[in-house]
């Protein structure tokens, strides 16, 4: 999903704020932060998550994307992205329309790094059944869709706990239970709802990469405590784009991906 929060960590971790934090250096920090401030009660801000993109033929295509991601089937993605016109967005135009829609896929999301992040994060889109029209362009629809969020009360949040908006993120279910430590079995201090959560700047990955993943997280009652990775959406990250012609359903575009 939008989602990779192991980015966050990794962000959140170095002491920075970033706008799109769906990318990060694969590496951690040499130096932790200092030990955080005591964790307060903050506003409580709903969420509305992002809608589901219903339509049979998408359903179909993401299948046909989660099996060529599984098989790192290169020729078969070759097939799911249009052949010419592909966007790659960041603050331009980054695509060469000289080249092949899977080429510039290809940059756009690392598909060739050594470590096989790039499929991994092409098997993430495949996964997400959320998307939202993008304005002005017909027939094309771009996911992760955004959540719904009250832009006023979350600038108030902002400026009540001093933070930032990479700070911030959303269940992906309701009643998401919060535990005392970063373990399946450890006692439920909380649960939550739709809401804004704030991700603490400890968070790290696990020494063992075997090991599930979580996030250390503050609640609106002031609790502190864990929840896994996958459990929280961000609010903000890059974003893939398909277009439905008459031959069916395709990868169009790219929002954000690696620097130039």
């Amino acid at each position: 999903m939008r989602h990779y929060l192991i980015a966050t960590i990794l962000v959140l971790a170095a002491g920075t704020a970033a706008p799109d934090f769906a990318r990060a250096e694969p590496q951690l920090p040499a130096l932790r932060p200092p030990p955080m401030a005591p964790v307060k009660p903050y506003p409580t801000v709903a969420v509305t998550p992002p809608a589901i993109f219903n339509d049979a033929a998408f359903t179909a295509f993401r299948k046909q994307l989660a099996d060529v991601s599984e098989h790192k089937d290169r020729a078969g993605l070759a097939k799911l992205v249009v052949a010419q016109g592909f966007f790659w967005m960041q603050d331009k135009d980054l695509a060469d329309k000289r080249k092949p829609g899977v080429d510039n896929l290809a940059k756009a999301i690392d598909l060739d790094a050594k470590d096989g992040s790039g499929w991994a994060t092409l098997a993430g889109y495949a996964s997400d059944p959320t998307g939202a029209p993008l304005p002005d362009h017909p027939n094309v629809v771009c996911a992760p869709a955004e959540p719904v969020i009250d832009a006023k009360a979350f600038e108030a949040l902002l400026k009540a706990t001093q933070s930032e908006p990479p700070e911030w993120g959303y269940p992906v279910k309701d009643g998401l239970e919060v535990r005392g430590a970063a373990a399946p079995n450890a006692p439920v201090v909380d649960k939550l709802s739709f809401i804004l959560v704030r991700v603490l700047p400890d968070s790290a990955p696990p020494d063992d990469p075997k090991e599930p993943a979580y996030l250390h997280i503050a609640t609106p009652s002031g609790k502190a405590g864990f929840v896994p990775l996958e459990a929280i959406a961000s609010l903000a990250g890059d974003q893939m784009c398909y277009m439905k012609d008459a031959g069916g359903w395709k990868i169009a575009g790219y929002f954000g991906g690696a620097s130039q």
